[in-house]
C-alpha cells in the first residue's frame, strides 16, 4: 500500500470518529459540497513571471483558498483530486511547444516533515502527469507566506540547483503562484542547467495582474 493510499485509508477511518465539514464552506457531513465542487471548476487565468507564463486554473479567492488551504495545512490530501483539475485545464489552453518531463517545485524538508508529502507533486500526480525530480533546494529558505514582493524574491533568489537536463523540455507545476518569485528561481536553476521551461501551470494564482486565458 503506498502512502496516498495509506493516509486515504486513515482520513475514512477518522471521518467515522470525527466530524466531518466541507472544506470550502464547513457543511457538515460533507467533504466538498456540491456547491464548492462548483466553485472549484476551472478558470484559467495567466500572467507573465519575468518572461516565464504561467497558467492557473482557479483565483486563490473564496472557496479555492480555503480549500487549498486545507489541503495544505490540514492534511487533507482526498482535496487534491478536484484541485487538480485546474492545473489539466491550464495546460489545455496553453500554446506552449510539447514539454517531455514535468517538474514539480521542491519542497523544504520543513514542510515534507510537517505534512508528510508534497503539495505540487500530490497535485500532478492527481492531473495524471509523472514529475521528475529535476529541482532541488540548495539552501534552506524561511517561509514566504509572511514576506512582501522583495522579501519573497531575496529568500528563493539562488536557493534550487537543477540535475543533469540539457536538451529537455520541462513543464513546471506549483500548487499557487504570488509573487512568481519562486517559479522563477526554478526556471532560473532549470536554465542554467540547459533545460528550456515551455511554461508553468498551478492550481490558483493570487489576484492581482490576471488576464483570463484564452
Amino acid at each position: 500500500m503506498d502512502s496516498d493510499t495509506l493516509r486515504g485509508a486513515l482520513a475514512a477511518a477518522l471521518a467515522f470518529v470525527l466530524p466531518v465539514a466541507c472544506a470550502g464552506c464547513d457543511a457538515p457531513d460533507e467533504v466538498l459540497c456540491a456547491r464548492c465542487r462548483t466553485a472549484l471548476l476551472p478558470a484559467v487565468v495567466a500572467r507573465s513571471v519575468a518572461g516565464l507564463e504561467v497558467r492557473s486554473g482557479l483565483v486563490y479567492d473564496g472557496v479555492a483558498a480555503r480549500v487549498i488551504r486545507a489541503l495544505k495545512e490540514d492534511g487533507r490530501t482526498g482535496l487534491a483530486r478536484p484541485l487538480a483539475a485546474g492545473l489539466t485545464a491550464a495546460a489545455l489552453t496553453a500554446s506552449w511547444p510539447p514539454a517531455d518531463a514535468v517538474v514539480a517545485v521542491p519542497t523544504s524538508r520543513a514542510s515534507m516533515r510537517r505534512r508528510g508529502y508534497r503539495v505540487a507533486e500530490l497535485l500532478a500526480r492527481r492531473a495524471g502527469w509523472r514529475t521528475e525530480p529535476l529541482l532541488r533546494l540548495g539552501r534552506p529558505t524561511a517561509d514566504q507566506r509572511a514576506l512582501g514582493r522583495v522579501e519573497r524574491a531575496g529568500n528563493v533568489a539562488g536557493s534550487m540547483r537543477a540535475r543533469p537536463c540539457a536538451g529537455r523540455r520541462i513543464l513546471l507545476v506549483d500548487d499557487v503562484v504570488t509573487t512568481g518569485a519562486t517559479l522563477q528561481e526554478a526556471a532560473r536553476a532549470l536554465r542554467e542547467g540547459g533545460a528550456e521551461v515551455v511554461g508553468a501551470v498551478t492550481a490558483a494564482a493570487t489576484p492581482r495582474r490576471l488576464a483570463l486565458a484564452r
